[in-house]
């Protein structure tokens, strides 16, 4: 049997990652497309890919700028997840020098949108496995920021037991 931690075959032809835990009955989830958090996870769910996406949040970044603003990620593997992530649409590299060649790297617009997903981990991960000292806080009271989806449409919070439809 496969363990969930071993890569698949990516079914577009790219290389092989790992995809989430296996479901209730020890079988790996579905990963023939239809499912888009198993896409989701192919494409992020790695040690580094988040923490890339985390530092460009904050503007664009040259390789060494990265190297360090990702503490412990090292030289190869950067490479790797930064060509897989512009691979993906996540990241795109602007070539600043030909000799050598060197890339700035920024987030595409599928990129940006990876930064409200960044804040609900981060919270989440403050809540359950920090100190509490990383919450995001409102600049002009210092409240602590309540995350929860919100219609445009009803322009209100969806409040909790309401239901959700993924479609």
């Amino acid at each position: 049997m496969q363990s969930s931690a071993e890569p698949r075959p990516d079914p577009d032809g790219r290389r092989a990652r790992p995809v989430g835990r296996p479901d209730g009955d020890g079988a790996p989830p579905t990963d023939d497309g239809s499912d888009p958090l198993a896409w989701a996870l192919r494409r992020v769910a790695d040690r580094w890919s988040l923490h890339i996406v985390d530092a460009l949040l904050r503007g664009p970044r040259r390789f060494g700028e990265l190297a360090r603003e990702v503490a412990g990620v090292a030289p190869n593997i950067l490479t790797s997840r930064l060509r897989t992530l512009e691979a993906d649409g996540i990241v795109r590299a602007a070539r600043y020098q030909e000799r050598p060649a060197r890339f700035e790297y920024a987030l595409t617009d599928a990129g940006q949108e990876l930064a409200g997903a960044l804040a609900v981990l981060r919270s989440w991960g403050a809540r359950q496995g920090g100190d509490g000292q990383h919450l995001a806080r409102h600049a002009a009271c210092g409240t602590e920021l309540e995350l929860r989806p919100f219609c445009p449409t009803c322009e209100r919070a969806v409040e909790d037991g309401e239901e959700l439809i993924w479609m």
